[in-house]
């Protein structure tokens, strides 16, 4: 294209340019052309060449000239490389030797018809080129994607024209090789050759896909200053290259200053708009440009809908719909899939159904649309049988087909259909491609097959920053943290740099093991590399920091960060609850409200589970009632738990017990552990047997409901009924999960299990134990012997509860954590009550703060009091 501006420009007028207007009958000095004129008008190219090729050499060399110059115009004209080689090899054979222009005539028509081995004899063989020569066959190459011997070519080029340097440099940029033509533009500088519009053009288009935002700027002071802004295409171009670096102010400004915007400038401005999520402007852009009567064109179109899509902008989106429709666009393929891409991503699924099922023409991104919409909506087996469909169809899946197929196996833990759904990858030739390698490894981990995702990163042999992410996070969610940590230090030894995502894969992985000085390190890493100050991974800091009970630190990162969205007040919230601080949590809770956050369903559960442990009811009730009625929210089994959680704790069993009742849907096996739990503190057997026998139902594997009724039996005094419960438990095959607590100390993980024997420093933390149960005795502690189920005799008992796993772990603290530095005890089950008891007193004659985490929530003893205030 650039070739043939410049080329009409500087093409002289020739006389063969007029043939095809030739209506007169022969004459004796114009017999061949009017022939030759007449034939190809009729579209009969080779009988024009065969009937006169063989006449030609009767007539004298001008006549020859014009009859072969006629000729090759017309295989130029009608792209027909066959008959020209027959005038090539006519001129050959009969000695007559073409001049630069026939020449060059050859050239184009080679080039132009892709015959560019034929293109690159001749000009070897053409004892005269000129600039004409050198820009077809540098161009023909660039066109051809071999820009490296275009490259050659023109730097052996004796002087480059501002076509050449035009033809080279928009090469370069169609391949995505923005520095090269940058550095090419600014040695264009340094020649003879000046650069013109087309070459300003072509270095602004390349800024713009590169999104180089600050060359961009210079090479339009640069436009400004030789005096060629003027010119409506490097307007437009600049315009596009401020839109899609993202500068909408710059972008806004030069199309108001523009006397006439033409529909280039609307859509480039319109798409800027859609692409930087500004729907709503990009809608009121669109109504002007409706009424400046300029012609809307497909491109147009999609632009909006793409702006109302990212906005989910449904009213309006439907309104351009019925512009399209009205306007004749419907019909049209590329806006068709806008459309319907608009109703998907505002979660219409039925409009969006019935646009494809309505849809004259589908390609493959209308399948995709489809495929993806439904992956990401959740509805799994729509994606499986569009799928499915798309292939009967004879329609051929692309990359992104197989990696959105593949989320919804990943989603859905499907993975039989995804194991399927790989081997059309390989089928197709896709599983090497890093797109799909990704989506197979984010699959295979989602589906708990651990191994065959390790198989598929470790043989992809294209390792970057994506798939690296996805394993650590693969690992991450199947609870095998010290894996995920492990492939992060190795992330980092390959050298691949973290993003936000691996970040809060990362920093998710310390959470959930409470490492809370791995944290730390994850956190420094993140703030190093330039990630704090994202939302994502800043929400992922302040989890980090909540979960590893450093509420403090989560604090002092939330109110540093510059923005806060849903995640990092769900992370304060739920940091503040599992903290034992419920009134805390509820007064970030209303002021997310305040703030015009949106509270979702994780929300609900953080503030309504600390109401429960502070015991809140009132307020408690006042949240759970606006769910529905305030924030458009249809409580779920987890919600109704909490509120069943927060009527037992009160003491409120038997309305507990009436709430579940009245439920709209059945109560699960989570919502009946909780009136359970309810029932060990307030020891009321009855009702425990009812929640225990439904929890035996619901989850037959589950040995907490078992574990729990044994300790209110124990607690009742109902020695007779805890062999009755093991007995059962034997029978139906649950096993009791061993409990264990675990404290880091000197960069290491101490894990102790009760009675351990194992322990390095074992005598030292015996000697402690006893040296603390004496002074426990001291300030009064009873030992109590409920939460001991084995027959044992009443010392034996004691000494097992002595040796409890969360003491042993304190008391390894109290030996190896200088002061003032707390005590931090990880367990996997619930704190059984005497420790708890001993804890405090503990964390007072020692003076020292113990926090303690058990799988429901922290405790913070100091001074003999727990943050839970024995509200557990």
């Amino acid at each position: 294209m650039i070739l043939r501006l410049h080329a009409a420009r500087i093409r002289r007028a020739s006389f063969f340019s007029r043939w095809l207007s030739v209506s007169s009958p022969p004459s004796p000095d114009n017999e061949f052309p009017w022939t030759i004129g007449a034939l190809c008008e009729d579209r009969k190219l080779r009988e024009a060449v065969e009937c006169h090729l063989h006449q030609v050499e009767v007539v004298g060399v001008r006549k020859r000239f014009q009859v072969y110059a006629r000729l090759l115009e017309a295989c130029v004209e009608l792209k027909a490389p066959s008959e020209g080689k027959l005038v090539h090899n006519h001129m050959r054979k009969s000695g007559f030797v073409p001049c630069l222009l026939l020449n060059n005539r050859l050239l184009d028509l080679y080039v132009k018809s892709g015959c560019l081995d034929d293109a690159c004899q001749l000009f070897e063989e053409m004892p005269q080129r000129d600039c004409y020569s050198w820009n077809t066959m540098i161009s023909g190459h660039v066109n051809h994607g071999s820009l490296v011997v275009a490259c050659r070519m023109f730097q052996e080029m004796p002087e480059p024209n501002p076509v050449s340097w035009a033809v080279v440099i928009g090469g370069c940029v169609r391949n995505s090789l923005f520095s090269k033509a940058f550095l090419l533009f600014r040695q264009m500088g340094l020649s003879d050759s000046r650069p013109d519009s087309v070459v300003y053009t072509e270095v602004l288009r390349g800024a713009a896909a590169g999104e180089v935002l600050e060359y961009g700027i210079q090479v339009h002071s640069m436009v400004i200053k030789v005096g060629v802004y003027m010119k409506e295409l490097v307007r437009n171009t600049a315009l596009d290259m401020y839109a899609k670096c993202g500068d909408m102010v710059s972008a806004r400004r030069l199309f108001d200053e523009m006397p006439e915007p033409d529909d280039v400038s609307f859509n480039s401005l319109i798409a800027g708009y859609a692409r930087d999520g500004e729907g709503r402007t990009a809608m009121l852009l669109y109504r002007r440009f409706v009424g400046t009567g300029l012609r809307i064109s497909q491109f147009s179109f999609a632009s909006v809908l793409s702006g109302c899509a990212g906005d989910s902008l449904l009213r309006e989106g439907e309104q351009v719909h019925a512009h399209v429709v009205k306007t004749g666009f419907a019909s049209n393929v590329f806006t068709g899939n806008a459309i319907l891409d608009m109703y998907m991503k505002c979660r219409c699924l039925d409009n969006a159904s019935k646009i494809f099922s309505l849809m004259s023409l589908r390609d493959g991104i209308s399948w995709n649309g489809m495929i993806s919409g439904y992956s990401r909506e959740g509805y799994a087996e729509e994606a499986f049988n569009s799928f499915k469909e798309m292939l009967k169809n004879g329609v051929s899946p692309s990359q992104f087909t197989f990696s959105s197929v593949l989320s919804s196996c990943a989603t859905t833990s499907f993975a039989n259909f995804g194991l399927q759904v790989h081997c059309h990858t390989i089928k197709a030739g896709f599983d090497s491609q890093e797109f799909v390698g990704n989506a197979l490894v984010d699959m295979y981990a989602k589906c708990g097959l651990l191994g065959a995702a390790r198989f598929i990163f470790e043989n992809s042999g294209k390792c970057n920053t994506v798939s690296w992410t996805v394993l650590i996070a693969g690992y991450a969610q199947n609870g095998c943290n010290e894996e995920a940590l492990h492939f992060y230090i190795q992330m980092q030894r390959w050298g691949f740099s973290p993003d936000h995502a691996t970040a809060a894969a990362v920093l998710k992985a310390c959470a959930c093991l409470t490492a809370l000085n791995c944290g730390k390190q994850v956190h420094a890493h993140t703030t190093k590399a330039g990630l704090g100050s994202n939302v994502f991974t800043g929400s992922a800091i302040v989890g980090m920091y909540a979960k590893c009970g450093n509420m403090d630190s989560a604090m002092k990162f939330f109110m540093e960060m510059p923005s806060w969205n849903s995640v990092t007040w769900n992370g304060i919230i739920a940091g503040y609850a599992q903290n034992g601080e419920g009134r805390k949590a509820l007064d970030f809770f209303l002021r997310m409200v305040e703030d015009g956050a949106k509270p979702d369903n994780v929300t609900f559960v953080s503030v309504l589970h600390a109401c429960s442990h502070a015991g809140i009811v009132d307020e408690g009730f006042r949240i759970f009632d606006s769910m529905s009625k305030i924030h458009g929210i249809s409580p779920r089994a987890d919600h109704y738990a909490c509120m069943v959680d927060l009527l037992g704790r009160c003491g409120h069993l038997e309305e507990a017990e009436r709430f579940i009742d009245e439920m709209p849907f059945a109560a699960d096996s989570v919502v009946w552990l909780a009136l359970l739990g309810s029932c060990r503190i307030h020891k009321n057997v009855r009702l425990a047997e009812r929640a225990a026998n439904k929890v035996f139902e619901l989850e037959t594997g589950n040995a907490a409901p078992y574990v729990l009724l044994c300790n209110i039996y124990s607690s009742a005094g109902l020695w007779d009924e805890v062999p009755r419960v093991r007995k059962l438990m034997k029978e139906r095959g649950v096993k009791k999960l061993t409990g264990c607590s675990w404290i880091e100390a000197h960069s290491s993980i101490h894990v102790f299990v009760s009675n351990d024997r194992m322990h390095l420093q074992l005598k030292k933390i015996h000697a402690k134990i006893d040296e603390l149960m004496v002074e426990l005795k001291k300030v009064g502690y009873v030992p109590d012997k409920n939460y001991i189920l084995q027959v044992l005799e009443d010392d034996e008992k004691e000494t097992s509860l002595a040796y409890h796993s969360e003491k042993l772990a304190v008391a390894f603290g109290l030996i190896n954590v200088v002061p003032p530095e707390p005590i931090r005890v990880m367990k996997n089950l619930r704190v059984c009550g005497d420790c708890h008891n001993a804890i405090k007193l503990i964390s007072k004659i020692s003076e020292r703060v113990v926090i303690l985490r058990d799988s429901n929530r922290f405790h913070h003893f100091a001074n003999g009091i727990c943050s839970c205030g024995d509200y557990w």
